[in-house]
């Protein structure tokens, strides 16, 4: 088995027919579970081509797809990589960590009292000085003006409709959120594996 130290030494790839309007820093690869399902979503597991050829070497993972672009070792031509997949399956926590992040994604990145996606912050529905703590349960994304009228107060004394009540999200529903949020580039050779956008053939 070649370690990565070898493989760093031993295979130094360069670009051919380098195109000077699309550099290889372009081409990411699109990296699978061992059941072809994307690690993530939102963000979009992606792995840099070097790491990618890198996994390749290392008999980590399967090629799937490449673009139509190769790189050259001493020994050989290669294309390069663009959907991967483990052959280890790697499995997921059932639950997310508890970030600023999460939390807008679990709430679509919308303000929950006014839907506004502009200057969003996060807001304790029940007050910290009224024993409210920071959980899941009691988090919620707001826009700057809605966390202001707000205030220190339960959202019945301030008269403001939650959306929906907070909850802790599994990590299947937070990526079946950020399905909803594609990337602004995805190759060719993802959308089978992303399901967005993709018309099923009869």
């Amino acid at each position: 088995m070649l370690d990565d130290r070898l493989i760093a030494t031993r295979f130094h790839f360069s670009t051919v027919e380098e195109d000077s309007s699309r550099g290889l820093g372009s081409c990411p690869a699109l990296v699978l579970n061992a059941d072809y399902t994307p690690l993530s979503y939102y963000p979009l597991s992606l792995w840099p081509w070097q790491t990618a050829i890198k996994a390749v070497f290392l008999d980590r993972v399967d090629i799937v797809a490449s673009y139509d672009r190769l790189v050259r070792s001493p020994t050989l031509d290669m294309p390069v990589p663009s959907v991967i997949a483990l052959r280890q399956y790697v499995r997921p926590s059932q639950f997310p960590a508890f970030t600023r992040f999460n939390v807008f994604l679990r709430d679509r990145f919308e303000c929950q009292f006014c839907s506004s996606a502009q200057n969003l912050t996060f807001d304790h529905v029940v007050p910290r000085r009224m024993g409210g703590r920071t959980i899941w349960e009691n988090i919620v994304a707001a826009c700057g003006p809605c966390n202001m009228k707000k205030g220190g107060r339960t959202p019945a004394q301030a008269k403001m409709h939650l959306k929906s009540a907070p909850i802790r999200p599994t990590n299947w529903q937070l990526q079946e959120r950020g399905r909803a949020f594609p990337p602004n580039y995805l190759h060719e050779t993802w959308r089978d594996w992303l399901y967005w956008d993709v018309e099923l053939d009869a």
